[in-house]
Protein backbone atom coordinates (compact mmCIF):
# COMPACT_ATOMS: atom_id res chain seq x y z
CA UNK A 1 0.00 0.00 0.00
CA UNK A 2 3.10 2.39 0.44
CA UNK A 3 2.48 3.24 -3.51
CA UNK A 4 -0.88 4.69 -2.73
CA UNK A 5 0.63 6.39 -0.10
CA UNK A 6 3.48 7.89 -2.29
CA UNK A 7 0.53 9.18 -4.92
CA UNK A 8 -1.45 10.67 -2.50
CA UNK A 9 1.31 12.60 -0.93
CA UNK A 10 2.69 13.48 -3.83
CA UNK A 11 -0.43 14.90 -5.46
CA UNK A 12 -1.70 16.46 -2.41
CA UNK A 13 -0.68 19.86 -2.66
CA UNK A 14 -2.36 19.86 -6.69
CA UNK A 15 -5.63 18.87 -5.32
CA UNK A 16 -7.41 22.04 -6.00
CA UNK A 17 -4.30 23.74 -7.36
CA UNK A 18 -3.54 21.23 -10.59
CA UNK A 19 -0.16 21.26 -12.17
CA UNK A 20 0.87 20.30 -15.88
CA UNK A 21 4.30 20.09 -15.18
CA UNK A 22 5.70 16.09 -15.57
CA UNK A 23 8.72 17.26 -13.77
CA UNK A 24 7.70 18.57 -10.73
CA UNK A 25 8.77 18.08 -6.83
CA UNK A 26 7.51 14.60 -5.54
CA UNK A 27 8.29 15.48 -2.09
CA UNK A 28 7.37 19.16 -1.47
CA UNK A 29 7.65 20.77 1.55
CA UNK A 30 4.04 21.41 1.13
CA UNK A 31 2.66 17.96 0.27
CA UNK A 32 1.12 16.11 3.40
CA UNK A 33 -0.90 12.54 3.81
CA UNK A 34 -4.52 13.49 3.21
CA UNK A 35 -7.75 10.86 3.74
CA UNK A 36 -6.32 9.18 1.03
CA UNK A 37 -3.85 7.77 3.01
CA UNK A 38 -5.52 7.44 6.65
CA UNK A 39 -8.96 5.44 5.04
CA UNK A 40 -5.75 3.28 3.14
CA UNK A 41 -4.18 2.88 6.81
CA UNK A 42 -7.81 1.98 7.96
CA UNK A 43 -7.90 -0.72 5.42
CA UNK A 44 -5.15 -2.47 6.28
CA UNK A 45 -5.67 -2.00 9.64
CA UNK A 46 -8.87 -3.58 9.84
CA UNK A 47 -7.07 -6.58 8.19
CA UNK A 48 -4.16 -6.70 10.83
CA UNK A 49 -6.81 -6.87 13.65
CA UNK A 50 -9.35 -8.56 12.21
CA UNK A 51 -12.03 -5.87 13.15
CA UNK A 52 -14.61 -4.63 10.43
CA UNK A 53 -13.99 -2.29 7.95
CA UNK A 54 -16.66 -0.25 8.89
CA UNK A 55 -15.02 0.32 12.82
CA UNK A 56 -11.35 0.89 11.78
CA UNK A 57 -12.60 3.70 9.28
CA UNK A 58 -14.78 5.27 12.03
CA UNK A 59 -11.78 5.10 14.19
CA UNK A 60 -8.96 6.18 12.44
CA UNK A 61 -10.99 9.05 10.63
CA UNK A 62 -12.07 10.41 13.81
CA UNK A 63 -8.23 10.25 14.53
CA UNK A 64 -7.43 12.47 12.18
CA UNK A 65 -10.57 14.89 12.08
CA UNK A 66 -8.64 17.82 9.69
CA UNK A 67 -6.19 16.16 7.52
CA UNK A 68 -5.30 18.06 4.14
CA UNK A 69 -7.68 18.46 1.91
CA UNK A 70 -10.46 17.44 4.77
CA UNK A 71 -13.04 15.15 4.05
CA UNK A 72 -15.83 14.60 1.68
CA UNK A 73 -19.14 15.95 2.99
CA UNK A 74 -21.15 12.73 3.27
CA UNK A 75 -18.31 10.84 4.29
CA UNK A 76 -17.61 12.93 6.98
CA UNK A 77 -20.80 12.74 8.32
CA UNK A 78 -20.75 9.00 8.19
CA UNK A 79 -17.74 9.00 10.41
CA UNK A 80 -18.89 11.30 13.04
CA UNK A 81 -22.20 8.93 13.35
CA UNK A 82 -22.72 6.14 16.62
CA UNK A 83 -21.96 2.54 15.15
CA UNK A 84 -25.75 1.13 14.58
CA UNK A 85 -26.69 4.87 12.88
CA UNK A 86 -24.25 4.47 10.15
CA UNK A 87 -25.83 3.52 6.66
CA UNK A 88 -24.07 3.37 3.50
CA UNK A 89 -24.72 6.22 1.31
CA UNK A 90 -25.02 4.89 -2.22
CA UNK A 91 -21.41 6.54 -3.34
CA UNK A 92 -19.94 6.09 -6.93
CA UNK A 93 -16.99 7.72 -5.51
CA UNK A 94 -13.26 6.95 -5.94
CA UNK A 95 -12.76 6.77 -2.24
CA UNK A 96 -13.82 3.37 -2.29
CA UNK A 97 -11.18 2.64 -4.92
CA UNK A 98 -7.88 4.42 -3.63
CA UNK A 99 -8.13 2.85 -0.50
CA UNK A 100 -8.22 -0.90 -1.40
CA UNK A 101 -4.41 -2.06 -1.90
CA UNK A 102 -3.97 -3.44 1.27
CA UNK A 103 -6.82 -6.11 0.36
CA UNK A 104 -4.74 -7.56 -3.11
CA UNK A 105 -2.02 -7.58 -0.60
CA UNK A 106 -3.23 -9.27 2.31
CA UNK A 107 -5.43 -12.55 0.51
CA UNK A 108 -4.15 -14.89 -1.71
CA UNK A 109 -6.79 -15.83 -3.56
CA UNK A 110 -9.01 -14.12 -5.88
CA UNK A 111 -11.96 -14.73 -4.89
CA UNK A 112 -11.22 -13.63 -1.20
CA UNK A 113 -9.76 -10.55 -2.98
CA UNK A 114 -12.81 -9.68 -4.53
CA UNK A 115 -14.92 -10.38 -1.43
CA UNK A 116 -12.77 -7.88 0.61
CA UNK A 117 -12.33 -5.07 -1.40
CA UNK A 118 -16.36 -5.47 -1.86
CA UNK A 119 -16.94 -5.35 1.98
CA UNK A 120 -14.03 -2.49 1.95
CA UNK A 121 -16.55 -0.32 -0.39
CA UNK A 122 -20.06 -0.93 0.44
CA UNK A 123 -19.94 0.09 3.91
CA UNK A 124 -20.33 3.27 2.80
CA UNK A 125 -19.50 3.09 -1.27
CA UNK A 126 -22.35 0.68 -1.74
CA UNK A 127 -23.05 2.04 -5.42
CA UNK A 128 -22.80 -0.57 -7.83
CA UNK A 129 -20.46 1.75 -9.43
CA UNK A 130 -18.38 2.35 -5.91
CA UNK A 131 -17.92 -1.47 -5.99
CA UNK A 132 -17.10 -2.46 -9.04
CA UNK A 133 -13.92 -0.11 -8.46
CA UNK A 134 -12.76 -1.35 -5.52
CA UNK A 135 -13.21 -5.04 -7.32
CA UNK A 136 -11.26 -3.63 -10.56
CA UNK A 137 -8.48 -1.90 -8.46
CA UNK A 138 -7.91 -4.49 -6.26
CA UNK A 139 -8.23 -7.29 -8.87
CA UNK A 140 -5.48 -5.78 -10.89
CA UNK A 141 -3.39 -5.05 -7.83
CA UNK A 142 -3.64 -8.78 -7.12
CA UNK A 143 -2.75 -9.85 -10.91
CA UNK A 144 -0.05 -7.75 -10.76
CA UNK A 145 1.27 -9.03 -7.71
CA UNK A 146 1.22 -12.47 -8.92
CA UNK A 147 2.96 -11.88 -12.32
CA UNK A 148 4.39 -8.17 -12.60
CA UNK A 149 4.96 -8.63 -16.58
CA UNK A 150 1.84 -9.28 -17.38
CA UNK A 151 0.98 -5.76 -19.09
CA UNK A 152 -1.92 -6.53 -21.19
CA UNK A 153 -3.66 -7.42 -18.19
CA UNK A 154 -4.99 -4.00 -17.82
CA UNK A 155 -6.76 -4.30 -20.61
CA UNK A 156 -8.46 -7.10 -19.73
CA UNK A 157 -9.73 -6.02 -16.69
CA UNK A 158 -10.55 -2.65 -18.22
CA UNK A 159 -13.07 -4.50 -20.67
CA UNK A 160 -14.61 -6.42 -18.14
CA UNK A 161 -15.14 -4.06 -15.42
CA UNK A 162 -16.02 -1.09 -17.73
CA UNK A 163 -16.64 -2.85 -21.31
CA UNK A 164 -14.94 -3.06 -24.83
CA UNK A 165 -14.70 0.69 -25.28
CA UNK A 166 -13.30 1.47 -21.69
CA UNK A 167 -10.75 3.70 -22.43
CA UNK A 168 -12.61 6.03 -24.93
CA UNK A 169 -14.49 8.11 -22.31
CA UNK A 170 -11.72 9.27 -19.93
CA UNK A 171 -11.93 12.53 -18.20
CA UNK A 172 -9.76 15.35 -19.82
CA UNK A 173 -6.69 16.34 -18.81
CA UNK A 174 -7.57 18.63 -15.70
CA UNK A 175 -11.57 17.68 -15.11
CA UNK A 176 -12.31 17.05 -11.86
CA UNK A 177 -13.66 13.66 -11.61
CA UNK A 178 -14.34 11.95 -8.27
CA UNK A 179 -16.43 9.13 -9.60
CA UNK A 180 -15.15 5.54 -9.74
CA UNK A 181 -16.43 4.98 -13.19
CA UNK A 182 -14.64 7.86 -14.57
CA UNK A 183 -11.23 8.25 -11.83
CA UNK A 184 -10.56 4.13 -11.87
CA UNK A 185 -10.54 3.42 -15.53
CA UNK A 186 -8.17 6.74 -16.00
CA UNK A 187 -5.76 4.99 -13.28
CA UNK A 188 -5.68 1.91 -15.41
CA UNK A 189 -5.52 4.02 -19.05
CA UNK A 190 -2.30 5.68 -16.87
CA UNK A 191 -0.50 2.56 -15.64
CA UNK A 192 -0.90 1.35 -19.65
CA UNK A 193 1.01 3.83 -20.57
CA UNK A 194 4.07 4.47 -18.34
CA UNK A 195 7.18 2.66 -18.07
CA UNK A 196 7.81 2.75 -14.27
CA UNK A 197 6.53 3.59 -10.89
CA UNK A 198 7.60 6.91 -10.85
CA UNK A 199 6.80 7.69 -14.54
CA UNK A 200 2.97 6.54 -13.50
CA UNK A 201 3.00 8.88 -10.42
CA UNK A 202 4.15 12.12 -12.15
CA UNK A 203 1.91 11.21 -14.92
CA UNK A 204 -1.09 10.49 -12.45
CA UNK A 205 -0.04 13.95 -10.94
CA UNK A 206 0.37 15.98 -13.80
CA UNK A 207 -2.87 14.78 -15.51
CA UNK A 208 -4.77 17.06 -13.16
CA UNK A 209 -8.17 16.97 -11.52
CA UNK A 210 -8.52 14.75 -8.35
CA UNK A 211 -4.68 14.80 -8.12
CA UNK A 212 -4.09 13.17 -4.91
CA UNK A 213 -7.03 10.42 -5.08
CA UNK A 214 -6.15 9.55 -8.89
CA UNK A 215 -2.00 8.99 -7.79
CA UNK A 216 -3.04 7.26 -4.57
CA UNK A 217 -4.90 4.61 -6.98
CA UNK A 218 -2.22 4.52 -10.05
CA UNK A 219 0.29 4.32 -7.22
CA UNK A 220 -1.14 1.30 -5.32
CA UNK A 221 -1.28 -0.30 -8.90
CA UNK A 222 2.14 0.86 -10.41
CA UNK A 223 3.30 -0.67 -6.67
CA UNK A 224 2.40 -4.38 -8.05
CA UNK A 225 3.59 -3.66 -11.49
CA UNK A 226 6.69 -2.24 -11.18
CA UNK A 227 9.98 -1.80 -8.19
CA UNK A 228 9.72 1.23 -5.90
CA UNK A 229 12.54 3.29 -5.90
CA UNK A 230 13.89 2.61 -1.80
CA UNK A 231 14.42 6.48 -1.56
CA UNK A 232 10.68 7.24 -2.37
CA UNK A 233 9.52 4.73 -0.22
CA UNK A 234 11.94 5.98 2.72
CA UNK A 235 10.76 9.82 2.20
CA UNK A 236 6.82 9.24 2.16
CA UNK A 237 7.47 7.05 5.22
CA UNK A 238 9.18 9.85 7.02
CA UNK A 239 6.10 11.85 6.25
CA UNK A 240 3.76 9.45 8.33
CA UNK A 241 2.63 9.69 11.51
CA UNK A 242 4.02 7.16 13.88
CA UNK A 243 0.97 5.06 14.40
CA UNK A 244 0.35 4.75 10.39
CA UNK A 245 3.85 4.20 10.14
CA UNK A 246 3.70 1.16 12.63
CA UNK A 247 0.43 -0.02 10.73
CA UNK A 248 2.41 0.41 7.53
CA UNK A 249 5.54 -1.82 8.73
CA UNK A 250 3.44 -4.67 10.50
CA UNK A 251 1.17 -4.82 7.37
CA UNK A 252 4.40 -5.35 5.11
CA UNK A 253 6.09 -7.54 8.02
CA UNK A 254 2.91 -9.83 7.75
CA UNK A 255 1.67 -9.81 3.68
CA UNK A 256 4.76 -8.81 1.75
Amino acid sequence: MIGAIIGDIAGSRFEFNNTRDYNFQLFHKDCSYTDDTICTVAVADAILRGISYEDSLTEWCRKYPHPMGGYGGKFAQWVKLNPGCRKAYDSFGNGAAMRVSPVAWAFNDSSEVMRNAMASAECTHNHQEGIIGAIATAELIFVYRESPMAGEFVNLIGGLYYGRDWENNLPRPGVFDETCQGCVPLAFHIIKQSSSFEDAIRKAVSYGGDSDTLAAIVGSIAEARWEIPIEMQKQAMNMLPRDMLKVVINFNQRFR
